[in-house]
C-alpha cells in the first residue's frame, strides 16, 4: 500500500468513526428527550397537528412544574397554518384542565375564524375554557373515556367585593356561553343548567360530561379517536378542494381584463 492509499484509508476510517460517534450522540439525545432509541421520522403532511395540553397560560407565567400551553406560542402557529399554501387542514388534540379565560377565548376565536378545515379531538379531558376551543373546530370528536367539565368562571387573587366585580364576571361568563352555543348544538338553557348544577361536584358547582354524554348534549359531534378524526379532516379537505374547483377562476390577461 502506497502512502496515498494509506492516507485515504485512515481518513475514511476517521470519517466513519466520527459519523458513528455523532449517531451515538443523536441516539442518546433521542432516548433522553423522547424515550425512544431512534429519532422520530420527519413526515411531510398537508395536515398540521396542534396540541393543547396542561393548563392554558395567559398573561401570568405559571410555575415551572406546571404543564402549560402558552397562548403567545399557539396564536402565531394558527396564523402560520392559515397563511401556508402547503397546509390544507388543522387537527387539534386537547388534554387540558383549562386555564386563563381570555387566552382560551383568543385561541378559540382564531380556530373558529380559520378558512381551512379544522377537526378537534378531546382526549383525557377538555375542561373549563378548553370547551370553547374544542367546539371552535368544524367537527369535534371526544374519546369514549374523555370528559369535559363545565363550571362558572372563577377569579384568583384579590377580588374587590363590589357590584362592578360581579357584573364583570357575569359579562365574561356570558362571552363563554355565547361562544359555545354558537359553535355547537347545545342550547343556552342546557349549557347554563350544566354550568350551575349544584348536585354533582363535591367542592364546586358545575357538571362533568363523559364521552357519549357530551355528544348527547350537543357539545361534541361524535365519539371517536385519531383514526376517525383524520378521516373526517381529509373528507373536509377534499370537499373544500372540490368546491373551489367547482367555482372555477376565470383567466385574466396582463391588462386585467377577464377573457
Amino acid at each position: 500500500m502506497d502512502a496515498k492509499s494509506a492516507y485515504d484509508a485512515v481518513m475514511k476510517g476517521g470519517a466513519a468513526g466520527s459519523a458513528d460517534g455523532q449517531e451515538a450522540k443523536d441516539a442518546q439525545a433521542s432516548i433522553e428527550s423522547l424515550g425512544v432509541s431512534e429519532p422520530a421520522a420527519v413526515v411531510t403532511s398537508d395536515i398540521y397537528c396542534l396540541t393543547v395540553i396542561g393548563q392554558i397560560e395567559g398573561h401570568m407565567v405559571l410555575p415551572p412544574q406546571n404543564k402549560t400551553t402558552k397562548y403567545e406560542h399557539v396564536i402565531p402557529q394558527l396564523v402560520a397554518v392559515e397563511e401556508s399554501d402547503k397546509i390544507d387542514g388543522l387537527l387539534i388534540i386537547l388534554n387540558t384542565v383549562g386555564g386563563d379565560v381570555e387566552a382560551g377565548l383568543a385561541i378559540a376565536e382564531l380556530v373558529a375564524s380559520m378558512s381551512k378545515p379544522t377537526v378537534s379531538i378531546v382526549l383525557g379531558g377538555g375542561h373549563s375554557i378548553g370547551v370553547p376551543i374544542a367546539v371552535a373546530a368544524d367537527y369535534t370528536f371526544i374519546a369514549e373515556s374523555a370528559s369535559m367539565t363545565i363550571h362558572p368562571i372563577r377569579l384568583n387573587g384579590l377580588v374587590i367585593g363590589v357590584q362592578q366585580s360581579f357584573e364583570y364576571l357575569e359579562k365574561m361568563q356570558d362571552r363563554v356561553i355565547r361562544f359555545v352555543v354558537e359553535h355547537s348544538r347545545i342550547s343556552e338553557d342546557m349549557f347554563r343548567h350544566l354550568m350551575l348544577n349544584t348536585g354533582e361536584m363535591a367542592k364546586d358547582i358545575g357538571t362533568t360530561v363523559v364521552g357519549r354524554d357530551a355528544v348527547k348534549y350537543g357539545l361534541c359531534d361524535e365519539v371517536g379517536g385519531l383514526g376517525q378524526a383524520m378521516r373526517k379532516l381529509k373528507d373536509l379537505i377534499r370537499e373544500r378542494k372540490d368546491s373551489r374547483q367547482g367555482v372555477g377562476i376565470a383567466p385574466v390577461t396582463q391588462s386585467g381584463v377577464i377573457q
